[in-house]
């Protein structure tokens, strides 16, 4: 549910941590439902705050406030219990999602069965935020900058050392080592006790399929039902995942030369898929030697085109840039980030919150390479086998220089649990490709099943039209019948 996005972690669980602790120090007040913030206001929506440690290890020291909502089911008959949901990133605020979820139409059968909860994550939004100070042009996407060669690494590594250093010396900077998956997910149970709730069933997209698996580890015991929308990874959003954009973007391209190819006297970009991805190289290269007049450099060409990816709707837009781009017409100015110091945002977020937030969580979870030379070669290799955009997903990240180590081990995604996960993926999803999604199905074994849909963009239910993986959702969260194997939905 953001804008472009994506998702990090591997090894063992730390036991101390991850077992009740969540349950000793719990506050037994009464939650205080009160009006929303402005910005999150719908109608049936309310909100609340829970105050948990900043440091799971040091339950006594200073505390930081998570922000809830909640749409509550209109049906106490067919109330089962809360749905927990969570929109991705990681950075996504997700006090929206619950009404979100209602203007997108789930099913009545689903707004029946529970309260729609939305968790700001622990750093993000309306929960205690944090900030780097950035301008939004000192880091103006998630995703790594596509690199041309050996140079271009190195002057990104230049940039994203000095975001690194902003992040350590920034008016938040206390917090930058407890924004973590396995926090969240500590913060997640007490939103849990203080709804009184024994268990909580679970709705997460994107970076939430991993923030989702790594609760329903920790707590295996107190999750109902666990559905999880284009699925990373069992490591998350560790480097390896990143890596895994160019595949994605190989996987995804089709569909796109399909759309071109069958427009060409519309968009005049090839009258076959061959011919359009021959015109994918001509634009990059074109763009790579002189930007347009509006800004467009190969680097940004790439990334634009690996956005509007994400959805069906967004490739009529899609071709029109690349026409204007291949014969030099005007072009909208790409969003490279606007100006302005890291300023509070009218809801007193920080400007640079999202990209903020997210990288405390991805480079605090796992550990990532330092050698700059490292990554040198991991671009070339990956420009080799996915030349579209295996460059960029390869290229550094502040995370090469994060200012702490990982405070705890990765939690391990294992088959360890009850069987209550059901999972959806695209076949042709450019942000978390199948591959991952197969990759967490082995890591649940047996926890798990898995719905694909022969289809293309990332996120699946109810963001596409497929009834066959529609239904099999809807059902689930409704009644908590799954299927008995993995399921191939046709596409429409």
């Amino acid at each position: 549910m953001k804008k472009p996005v994506i998702t990090a972690l591997a090894v063992a669980l730390l036991a101390p941590l991850s077992s009740g602790c969540s349950s000793a120090d719990a506050d037994d007040e009464p939650l205080s439902w009160k009006k929303c913030p402005k910005e999150v206001h719908a109608a049936g929506v309310e909100c609340t705050t829970v105050e948990v440690p900043l440091d799971y290890e040091n339950p006594d020291g200073k505390v930081i406030e998570i922000a809830v909502s909640r749409l509550a089911s209109k049906n106490p008959d067919k109330r089962r219990g809360v749905l927990v949901t969570n929109s991705g990133g990681p950075g996504g605020q997700t006090l929206t999602m619950p009404a979100t979820l209602r203007e997108m139409g789930v099913p009545k059968s689903v707004l029946d069965s529970y309260d729609v909860i939305g968790i700001d994550p622990r750093g993000v939004g309306h929960s205690t935020p944090v900030t780097c100070g950035l301008k939004l042009t000192d880091h103006p996407s998630n995703i790594p900058t596509y690199a041309r060669g050996e140079a271009d690494v190195a002057a990104e590594a230049k940039r994203v050392e000095a975001v690194a250093k902003k992040c350590a010396t920034s008016r938040t900077a206390d917090l930058l080592p407890h924004i973590t998956t396995a926090n969240t997910a500590r913060d997640m149970d007490r939103v849990r006790e203080a709804l009184g709730e024994s268990k909580i069933s679970y709705y997460g997209i994107s970076y939430g399929t991993y923030l989702g698996s790594v609760y329903t580890t920790m707590f295996p015991k107190k999750t109902d039902r666990v559905f999880i929308d284009s699925v990373t990874g069992p490591g998350g959003w560790d480097a390896s995942f990143v890596r895994k954009f160019g595949e994605g973007f190989q996987n995804r391209f089709p569909d796109f030369a399909e759309f071109a190819a069958a427009q060409d006297k519309n968009y005049g970009l090839g009258k076959t898929p061959e011919e359009v991805e021959a015109t994918y190289f001509d634009i990059a290269e074109k763009l790579d030697t002189k930007p347009s007049p509006e800004g467009y450099n190969g680097q940004i060409f790439r990334q634009v085109t690996f956005d509007h990816f994400y959805y069906d709707k967004k490739l009529p837009e899609l071709a029109e840039i690349w026409k204007a781009l291949d014969t030099g017409k005007p072009v909208p100015k790409p969003d490279t980030g606007a100006e302005g110091e890291g300023a509070a945002a009218p809801s007193d977020i920080p400007a640079d919150n999202y990209l903020a937030s997210q990288m405390h969580v991805i480079c605090n979870d796992s550990k990532w390479p330092e050698d700059v030379s490292q990554y040198a070669r991991n671009v070339e290799e990956d420009r080799k086998r996915y030349p579209m955009f295996g460059a960029a997903g390869a290229n550094i990240t502040p995370c090469a220089f994060w200012p702490s180590e990982p405070a705890e081990k990765p939690v391990k995604i294992t088959d360890r649990g009850p069987s209550n996960i059901l999972m959806l993926q695209n076949l042709r999803d450019n942000a978390t490709p199948l591959s991952s999604a197969r990759e967490m199905r082995e890591a649940l074994g047996d926890r798990a099943r898995m719905v694909t849909a022969d289809q293309g963009g990332h996120l699946a239910y109810l963001f596409l039209d497929n009834k066959c993986a529609n239904d099999i959702v809807t059902t689930f969260l409704v009644t908590g019948e799954r299927p008995g194997e993995d399921i191939a939905c046709k596409a429409n």
